[in-house]
């Protein structure tokens, strides 16, 4: 419907249940008629946003409420991630309306989690859940040609040496409050287990004293198929039984309490695993003198000495849940030195050369 107010046109339309009030900007009726077929236009191609009352007031509520409909039609991980991706888009756009979201503010965002030592890769993962909430209300397609996803160049995994590795428990143990991320560290090192798969680990699957253990369930992996069976090292049995320890101090150890509970403001609560370490990481790999190393990297650093034991590449995968051989070698950078104890190996008792062989190898090649 076409209306008038004063001498300017207005349209009302309701379309797939949302009402559009909007303003025309014309005093000629053949104009307006063409502006509000333009506008109607504009809804079906969503590049006009939702309007009333059933449109959120904030990115905030938005985020909620689009990650709240993603709960029923997604995994639960999904759920989580989505949940934890938000934060740092929480924190820049907070309580900026939807249709007040600009294609420069997208820059700035990206330009500013890069400023942080965030990589491209993560970047445009956070935006992609922006543009998907933007996109559930109708908000999207105004912005679409002017948003530029980074370019994407994946940090290569930080296999520590022996000595870096045995340094970075030393100092771990050094400090209380890095209890937990210390454990998680172990964990990590000794079952190639994944960050998110630790926050899921409830007790019920962990067996310390009959098999020696743990087992992770498909909600808690992004790898297919059901149950994940891991044996427990030494290692990973201290770890677990320290960690046991604690949660019956804290009253964390019924079998459907998490290993990694979440505490907030001081209060843990068992029933929900802990959101993750990050600032503890972060001083404890300071304090290593390993800054940069990220809490993935030990997984990497498990699955390479996994791989250079010369274990077959079924039971690595078996043990760290990768279901096809890319992804092995994905994560399996074998350090130099095993590679050339390999060849080695391939060597014969030949006599050395009696020429001395280095001055005649080009300088470039030394």
């Amino acid at each position: 419907m076409i209306y008038k107010r004063g001498k300017w046109y207005w349209m009302d339309a309701v379309v797939n249940g949302v009402r559009y009030r909007l303003p025309l900007r014309t005093t000629d009726w053949k104009d307006a008629k063409q502006r509000e077929k333009e506008e109607l236009n504009s809804v079906a191609e969503g590049k006009r946003g939702r309007r009333g009352a059933t449109a959120p007031k904030s990115f905030n509520a938005a985020a909620d409420a689009y990650i709240e409909f993603r709960k029923l039609h997604s995994a639960p991980k999904t759920y989580v991630t989505d949940r934890e991706r938000s934060r740092t888009l929480r924190q820049f756009f907070g309580e900026i309306r939807l249709r007040r979201i600009t294609a420069d503010m997208i820059s700035d965002y990206q330009g500013k989690r890069i400023q942080d030592g965030v990589s491209g890769r993560t970047v445009n993962l956070e935006v992609g859940l922006l543009r998907r909430v933007l996109k559930h209300f109708k908000q999207w397609g105004r912005l679409s040609d002017d948003v530029k996803m980074l370019p994407e160049e994946p940090k290569e995994a930080r296999i520590l040496t022996p000595e870096e590795k045995d340094h970075l428990r030393e100092v771990a143990a050094t400090q209380p409050a890095w209890q937990v991320a210390r454990c998680g560290a172990i964990l990590a090192l000794n079952t190639t287990m994944r960050g998110c798969e630790l926050r899921g680990l409830r007790w019920k699957d962990v067996d310390l004293f009959d098999a020696k253990a743990l087992y992770i369930r498909r909600k808690t992996t992004k790898t297919r198929g059901g149950v994940r069976a891991i044996p427990l090292n030494r290692d990973a049995v201290l770890a677990l039984a320290e960690l046991w320890d604690r949660a019956q101090k804290i009253g964390s150890d019924r079998p459907e309490h998490h290993v990694f509970p979440a505490c907030e403001n001081g209060h843990i609560d068992p029933e929900k695993p802990m959101t993750g370490w990050r600032t503890a990481w972060r001083s404890l790999t300071k304090k290593a003198g390993l800054k940069g190393l990220r809490f993935h990297d030990l997984r990497h650093q498990a699955i390479t000495e996994l791989a250079e034991t010369g274990l077959s590449d079924q039971t690595i995968m078996s043990i760290a849940g990768h279901v096809s051989r890319e992804m092995l070698d994905h994560y399996s950078h074998i350090r130099l030195m095993a590679k050339r104890k390999a060849l080695e190996a391939l060597e014969t008792p030949l006599p050395e050369p009696e020429s001395n062989t280095k001055e005649k190898v080009p300088a470039a090649v030394n």
